[in-house]
């Protein structure tokens, strides 16, 4: 969870799912592009708003999911979550869209796959959004508990789930460019 923000679906070490769907229209709510959206309504908008398809494309790459959502506030998580905490309101509809849709996914890929053994939260908002994991912990009906004194963890390795919890959550900070050098150097060696 970032400001490109997908969730996948693991089994057995392979990704079977992720919200960054067959095209970039769908997928969740990220820092300025549209998530899921009904292709249909792309014609309608551009003759509503007298606009052709490269503004479009734009409005929907660069100025809408938090940015739109916010009203053009932010799409940077950190200012979305102090503004929400001042009170605006535009910053609270824009987290909690974001954390519904999470809680959405999350949900509908741990019945897909008959149950989930583990939850982890990475990226840039899934590191460091401490409000954004306990919101999405809370709403997920899977035997979760969450320990409040872990949550409060930002960018390091931490069980954040409790020991009685059916599910593990975890806080795994991410290093993609080292995961691509190792793919990368797998490649080279085969």
């Amino acid at each position: 969870l970032g400001n490109g923000s997908s969730i996948s679906a693991v089994v057995n070490g392979k990704c079977v799912d992720t919200s960054m769907g067959l095209t970039p229209l769908e997928g969740l709510v990220m820092g300025t592009r549209s998530g899921d959206l009904d292709p249909a309504v792309l014609d309608f908008i551009c003759k509503k708003e007298n606009i052709d398809v490269t503004e479009m494309v734009n409005i929907l790459n660069k100025k809408s999911g938090l940015m739109g959502l916010s009203k053009g506030l932010s799409s940077d998580f950190r200012d979305l979550n102090e503004a929400r905490e001042q009170g605006n309101e535009d910053a609270k509809r824009a987290v909690d869209c974001l954390c519904y849709r999470i809680i959405k996914y999350i949900g509908s890929y741990a019945a897909a796959m008959n149950g989930v053994d583990a939850i982890a939260f990475t990226g840039g908002i899934g590191e460091n959004a401490i409000p954004v994991r306990e919101t999405v912990v809370k709403g997920l009906s899977l035997g979760i508990t969450l320990d409040e004194e872990a949550n409060q963890t930002r960018g390091e390795n931490k069980v954040i789930s409790t020991p009685d919890s059916k599910v593990t959550v975890a806080i795994v900070p991410t290093n993609e460019e080292l995961a691509i050098c190792q793919e990368t150097a797998e490649l080279v060696q085969k």
